[in-house]
């Protein structure tokens, strides 16, 4: 096992010629919150070839609620309704044998029956149908009210957060570079007892302090995590561009 270097932290980010882009998408208005958990607790909700990654020593549990927009084939244009819908995803941090980061979702609870099937059919990765609402008022600053309830079940959860102060770019060494430049996600496909590794591109994300007045931990207590009280990081980002490459068999 190799632990990721600085260097291919920063490789990351470097698209991978031999992979075809399959989809384009804009995601916006992301709300970062993460949670410290022990390493081995995540390690053993792991699949076999992959391995927490963590942060002078601590892992971390994200639970992120996004809008996705623009969201189309590489080879087709975007229309209402089907390629614009709300988001939120648990998340873990972690890295192949290699030393490749990136991320490990729990779930991903989205509001687009469509992009339900083909993530779970073709991506491999834990969608739930959900029904969500959000109120995002166009004024910078503003805040955004968001809500999600994950069918077959009975509880919303709700986020009212709005970001303060300028943008920047998060420093390589800091927890900001760990928690959001994370350009490899990995899934397991049960049928073939398979380990996938797909990457996306964009531009680094420019992230910003947020006041975040309410939050929910349900989506990780749904997924069978005990977390409580306040995130120990939050912050926000505006919206990035982003390209989906095809996912790759690593091994089965």
């Amino acid at each position: 096992m190799m632990i990721p270097t600085t260097a291919q932290r920063l490789a990351a980010r470097m698209p991978n010629g031999n992979r075809p882009i399959v989809m384009r998408q804009r995601w916006e208005s992301l709300l970062f919150l993460h949670w410290q958990v022990p390493p081995n607790l995540i390690q053993k909700t792991l699949p076999n070839g992959l391995f927490v990654d963590t942060f002078n020593g601590a892992a971390y549990l994200g639970i992120v609620p996004f809008f996705m927009q623009h969201v189309r084939p590489v080879w087709f244009f975007s229309v209402p309704y089907l390629s614009f819908f709300q988001e939120l995803n648990v998340r873990t941090y972690v890295h192949s044998a290699d030393g490749t980061p990136g991320v490990w979702f729990y779930s991903l609870d989205c509001n687009q029956p469509v992009a339900v099937w083909i993530a779970r059919t073709f991506f491999h990765l834990p969608y739930f149908q959900a029904r969500m609402s959000a109120l995002r008022p166009k004024a910078t600053n503003a805040v955004t009210q968001y809500a999600c309830t994950r069918q077959g079940t009975t509880q919303t959860a709700t986020f009212s957060y709005g970001s303060v102060g300028d943008s920047r770019e998060s420093n390589v060494e800091s927890l900001e570079f760990f928690l959001l430049e994370r350009y490899y996600l990995y899934a397991h496909d049960a049928k073939r007892n398979a380990l996938l590794r797909g990457q996306v591109s964009h531009t680094p994300y420019r992230y910003r302090a947020c006041k975040v007045e309410e939050l929910s931990v349900v989506p990780a207590v749904l997924d069978g995590f005990s977390i409580s009280g306040r995130p120990i990081h939050q912050c926000v980002s505006d919206d990035v561009d982003v390209k989906i490459y095809a996912v790759e068999k690593l091994f089965a």
